[in-house]
């Protein structure tokens, strides 16, 4: 059993193994604050039965409902499927671990980090990179990398290490970053229109936090002498039919990579690829996919070197020009707020549906229960690709794009206070060929101003790739699917004209450094202005009005100490009122009070009835009062919701009247006057003093 510690952030991190979890090939238990994490790895031992030619890893992110003193929900009392945080954090740890693996391993192996702790305000996902790392390196599968992740914030100007749950909601940088000690390897996250030097700034901050992270956890690993599995990469067992294809293909694939269409350039792959296997093809097992290998790791050196050496990108495009753009607003009648957004072959058709507060989204989490009125969902259907797929629940990467572009447009959409709907935008990728994610974030923006939705800019969105050549690298703008397939980066910058809003950063190699970053961010930042302009000319701001098939919200603020009164007993007072006026109201603890309808009038009289049950009675206010009993002295009059004042027979005419109901009867709807407030007598009203005040004002 090996255990270390060290100070991080203000907080303890402790590393442990050795006690947990024996018989698997790597386990580690973190603990930082009083959230702990287990993490586990485990590899099959021998080589796959069948060929392949892609590393079937998975990650497993769980959290446990006792983690947190809590029992799940629903009928079977029992952690079901996962959730999307969990989903989200299973891909967080996933992306940066997977480049890092020894070409040629295709070795099953599965990592589950189980949150077993959490003390609600130290997220558990970091804790699974670095007790990744910490697993792989003592197992006996071959991974030799250590590597360590932080999230940075930051308050009032001043960079966070690590911030707490309750410090995020007022930071305007939330990022994670991974990094081994010379290189970074993955920065995801959002901001809030943050500018490029200050997001390299976090960057080098989460760097050289990282570094100490890793030494200690190459001090911890230095205690074990682990023998690591031998493996053969099953492609380099024949170097002459390897050599056969590259020359086959020499003079043919160029041509290919010429056609800037990508169904086009699709179908003469094809045929290509199958010219080859006819030519190449032989009586040994799995002869097939081998020639397929080499024809892909052609098709790779000639990409890379058509970009190294002739500068020449597929279909003949500059380094930073973005694809052409096409934008449609309003094309959907009666959805609140819709667009198309095409670029290129990447093509999002997006819409805005705008609800009230009983459409939002309850979310429950480790750290506790919260309300979601904003969200984004992202669909991908085979079609846009041209294949043919089952219609079912959102996959993995279904998931992430859509929060990725959700959280791309967070920084612009107005607060509750300003703009009290709940807001939900919903992206189908019609047509793909690189950066759909991307593009949703531009179709968002569009579908959110054709809405009347009042963001305070439109945000735009590009993918940045990368293909590095020892110490040269080139850069490029929009990259296609066979660029971001064959390139060693996925670089996704969403941002409005004033500053940096997400960022995604996916690599293939062993890490990026702060020169290849800087020309990233500055190279999307270039883009996105472009971008904006041509979305500008579309439309340039939100429309000033909301759809007519929108639902019309009124909220206003109570006291609190008072909604009792509007609620009435057993909810008779409200339940009168939604039945009266046709609309739904919603009342929060803190005296929030949100009214919605089709139609503004309807709100505008349930916010009139409410007012008058909170009203207190004004000494002079004329109010248009109900006769509710008649003694033989006057009449008790409800001039205000359950408030009743006496008009006397006196006060009923300037001559004598001799029976009340000469004058008035129950039911009756009559102008009375306060004449008098008494706390121990009542409220005195009066029909001839409001008549003669009505008449004179004529």
């Amino acid at each position: 059993m090996h255990s270390i510690q060290t100070e991080l952030g203000g907080r303890t991190l402790f590393i442990e193994t050795g006690r947990i979890a024996r018989q698997t090939d790597g386990a580690a238990w973190v603990r930082y604050g009083d959230t702990i994490a287990l993490i586990t790895v485990v590899s099959d031992k021998e080589p796959p039965r069948e060929l392949r030619d892609f590393f079937p890893l998975t990650v497993e992110y769980r959290e446990k409902t006792y983690a947190a003193g809590k029992i799940p929900g629903g009928f079977f009392k029992r952690e079901g499927k996962p959730r999307e945080k969990e989903i989200l954090s299973s891909r967080l740890i996933d992306r940066p671990i997977r480049p890092l693996f020894p070409e040629g391993f295709f070795n099953d192996v599965q990592i589950v980090v189980s949150i077993l702790s959490s003390d609600m305000e130290n997220d558990g996902d970091i804790l699974g990179i670095i007790g990744s790392s910490i697993a792989l390196n003592i197992s006996c599968i071959p991974f030799e990398e250590v590597i360590s992740a932080v999230r940075i914030g930051r308050l009032g100007g001043s960079l966070v290490l690590n911030p707490t749950f309750s410090q995020i909601p007022y930071s305007d940088i939330n990022i994670v970053v991974v990094a081994t000690d010379d290189a970074i390897i993955m920065v995801e996250g959002e901001m809030r229109e943050v500018s490029e030097d200050d997001l390299v700034d976090a960057i080098n901050f989460a760097h050289d936090e990282i570094r100490k992270i890793n030494k200690i956890q190459k001090e911890f690993i230095s205690n074990f002498d682990t023998k690591k599995m031998e493996y053969v990469n099953p492609f380099e067992q024949f170097p002459e039919l390897k050599e056969q294809v590259s020359s086959f293909l020499e003079d043919k694939l160029p041509a290919l990579l010429d056609i800037s269409d990508k169904n086009l350039r699709k179908q003469e792959y094809k045929r290509l690829l199958s010219l080859t296997r006819e030519k190449f093809k032989n009586e040994e097992e799995n002869n097939e996919k081998i020639i397929s290998y080499y024809f892909e790791r052609k098709m790779h050196s000639l990409i890379r070197n058509m970009l190294f050496k002739d500068k020449k990108r597929i279909g003949n495009r500059g380094f930073s020009e973005i694809r052409p753009i096409d934008i449609m607003i309003g094309v959907l009648p009666r959805a609140h707020g819709s667009s198309i957004f095409t670029r290129g072959e990447t093509q999002a058709l997006v819409t805005t549906t705008l609800g009230t507060v009983n459409d939002r989204q309850l979310i429950d989490d480790l750290e506790g229960e919260s309300w979601k009125s904003y969200m984004l969902h992202y669909n991908f259907p085979a079609f846009s690709v041209g294949e043919i797929g089952g219609l079912r629940g959102p996959g993995r990467r279904e998931i992430g794009h859509g929060n990725l572009a959700e959280r791309a447009l967070a920084a612009v959409i107005p607060a509750e206070e300003i703009f009290p709907y709940t807001i939900r935008i919903v992206s189908e990728i019609l047509e793909s060929n690189g950066s759909s994610s991307m593009a949703t974030v531009c179709g968002a923006s569009m579908a959110l101003m054709d809405a009347g939705v009042p963001i305070k800019s439109p945000v735009a969105g590009v993918s940045i790739g990368l293909l590095k050549d020892n110490n040269d690298f080139i850069t490029i703008t929009d990259i296609i699917g066979d660029e971001d397939h064959h390139g060693d980066m996925d670089f996704k910058v969403a941002g409005t004209e004033d500053g940096i809003t997400a960022i995604q950063l996916d690599i293939k190699i062993k890490g990026i450094n702060e020169d290849i970053l800087r020309c990233g961010i500055k190279q999307a930042r270039d883009a996105h202005f472009k971008i904006i302009s041509i979305m500008k000319q579309t439309l340039d701001k939100p429309r000033a009005e909301l759809s007519e098939f929108a639902p019309q919200i009124l909220s206003f603020d109570i006291d609190n100490e008072r909604i009792g009164e509007v609620i009435g007993q057993g909810g008779r007072s409200i339940r009168s009122i939604i039945e009266t006026t046709g609309t739904e109201i919603n009342i929060e603890d803190d005296g929030k009070v949100t009214i919605s309808s089709m139609n503004k009038e309807n709100n505008l009289r349930a916010k009139e009835i409410i007012e008058n049950i909170l009203a207190v009675p004004e000494l002079g206010k004329i109010y248009t009062g109900k006769v509710k009993k008649i003694a033989t002295f006057g009449a008790f009059v409800e001039f205000l919701p359950n408030q009743e004042g006496l008009v006397h027979i006196s006060q009923l005419a300037d001559k004598k009247v001799a029976k009340v109901e000469d004058v008035i009867n129950v039911g009756d709807e009559i102008k009375v006057k306060i004449i008098k407030i008494d706390e121990q007598k009542g409220v005195s009203l009066s029909y001839k003093e409001a008549i003669r005040e009505i008449e004179a004002n004529k």
